[in-house]
């Protein structure tokens, strides 16, 4: 722990993966392993080219801004931001340049910690803007992939509000769901579509701030963590041995194989972009009542299924959190109510079952076999007796590595035995079989129950429903 102050500002980058083109060109916006698949002249940056502003993703900005409570502007324009990369084959980003107007200025979004006390981010605005090329470095070669040069890139910097690595994580992971939520982005740090910088400094007391050090391009949020918290702690080893002069304003990225934060450049004085306004794409009025019409059509957020799966379903906290950190295993889950699954347990078979089996194989929801519509059948078969608890786990893991119907693996020979009168002649045997025990049992020794319950499981190999084999020993042992 630092004796020393910390505060954390953050600049998230989302990739809108969601929209069908790009954000300034007609080429497919979609992942691919293909490299240069999805690429046209405007993206290559060729001469005479005339970027066309894509209007869902404008729309996406607005949704978004307005979830964050920040303010929408009369205007949007677009400006160039000057510089040169391989990555940037045009030689400038189109842009939007804070302070200036942006889709969003302002605002805020209130988070939950994991003991369910909140804090407030402040947002100092969102932008939008186009993606740069991937670069691949391989030896002593730099390869470059522009699938992803043109895509709509959403821009949030919040303002230096944060106070600790596992805040700032909240708030990352919160604000990825509501990108899926709000169909946005899928959000996958895997394919790239979520990337951060992130500002540490150190102060002495919290009314000041310290010299802020910049790590550029984490890209998951463990890494966010570390990087935060090395940073602390490399600052505040500088200062406690004296050496206050070694912490400067700099540029810094996490190596993930040390462990440690290592210096790219130095930022003693901030570098000149050359803002512009993009002389090919018009200034445009954002129309109030279309505003309106984007703000009415945000779909249900997770605090807003959090309060409903608490409040109306009976959820614990706990529970509700597993279900709504993934909208798409939130999804799951609501299709399950609408088919008529008791919440209570739809929840425990989501969570303990088939999440346990998604973390062992390393799959997303989307990945697996069984559907809601299969599950209700297992369901329905374990309440009718048909199957017992344990068959039911059985039959499911079946679905899921097979990819066979429930129903296949239900059948007469693995089914329960519920039927009252042929559990009651096994039992019949049984107590004929072991006088002894049936009088133990009659004098009072309650725990010899237990053996007659067995006697029966291993006479119908685990096959005889346990709630009416308990039933009908009861009443025969009278």
């Amino acid at each position: 722990m630092s004796k020393y102050y910390a505060t954390i500002g953050l600049e998230m980058h989302c990739e809108g993966s969601e929209t069908n083109s790009k954000v300034f060109s007609p080429a497919k916006n979609e992942y691919s392993d293909i490299p240069n698949e999805n690429v046209v002249a405007i993206d290559m940056g060729f001469p005479g080219i005339l970027p066309v502003v894509n209007k869902e993703a404008v729309r996406m900005s607005i949704m978004m801004a307005s979830v964050l409570h920040a303010r929408i502007p009369e205007y949007m324009y677009f400006e160039r931001k000057n510089y040169y990369y391989p990555d940037l084959p045009k030689g400038y980003q189109i842009t939007q340049n804070p302070p200036e107007e942006c889709v969003g200025n302002g605002g805020y979004i209130d988070i939950e910690r994991d003991d369910e006390s909140t804090f407030r981010v402040e947002i100092d605005n969102l932008h939008l803007e186009e993606d740069a090329a991937r670069s691949t470095h391989l030896y002593d070669t730099t390869m470059i992939n522009y699938n992803r040069a043109g895509a709509p890139l959403f821009e949030l910097v919040t303002k230096p509000c944060i106070h600790s690595a596992d805040d700032a994580v909240s708030f990352l992971e919160y604000i990825r769901t509501i990108y899926q939520y709000c169909g946005i982005s899928e959000a996958d740090a895997k394919k790239g579509q979520i990337r951060c910088d992130v500002n540490v400094s150190i102060s002495e007391d919290e009314n000041s701030l310290g010299t802020k050090v910049e790590m550029k391009n984490v890209n998951s949020f463990a890494a966010v963590r570390d990087a935060i918290n090395y940073e602390i702690q490399r600052q505040s080893d500088l200062k406690d041995a004296g050496r206050y002069d070694e912490v400067v304003q700099e540029t810094r990225r996490w190596d993930e194989e040390s462990g440690t934060t290592i210096t790219m450049r130095s930022k003693e004085d901030a570098l000149d972009y050359k803002y512009f306004v993009d002389p090919n794409i018009p200034k445009y009025k954002i129309e109030p009542e279309w505003v309106k019409e984007i703000q009415s059509s945000i779909p249900e957020l997770p605090s807003e299924r959090k309060e409903k799966y608490i409040n109306k379903l009976g959820l614990t906290p706990f529970e509700t959190k597993k279900l709504i950190r993934d909208k798409s295993l939130s999804d799951y889950f609501e299709e399950c109510l609408q088919l008529g699954i008791n919440p209570k347990e739809a929840s425990n078979w989501i969570s303990e079952n088939i999440v346990a089996y998604m973390n062992k194989n390393e799959l997303e929801i989307s990945d697996i076999y069984l559907n809601p519509k299969m599950l209700k059948f297992i369901l329905d078969k374990l309440s009718e007796g048909t199957i017992s608890s344990k068959q039911a786990k059985e039959v499911l893991v079946k679905v899921l590595d097979e990819k066979k119907e429930p129903s296949n693996f239900i059948n007469k020979e693995n089914a329960q035995i519920s039927d009252p009168d042929e559990l009651g002649k096994i039992i019949d045997e049984i107590i004929s079989s072991n006088p002894a025990q049936v009088e133990q049992y009659r004098s009072g020794k309650d725990r010899i129950f237990d053996f007659f319950v067995g006697q029966v499981m291993k006479n119908t190999r685990g096959k005889a429903n346990p709630i009416t084999t308990k039933e009908l020993l009861k009443e025969k042992l009278k």
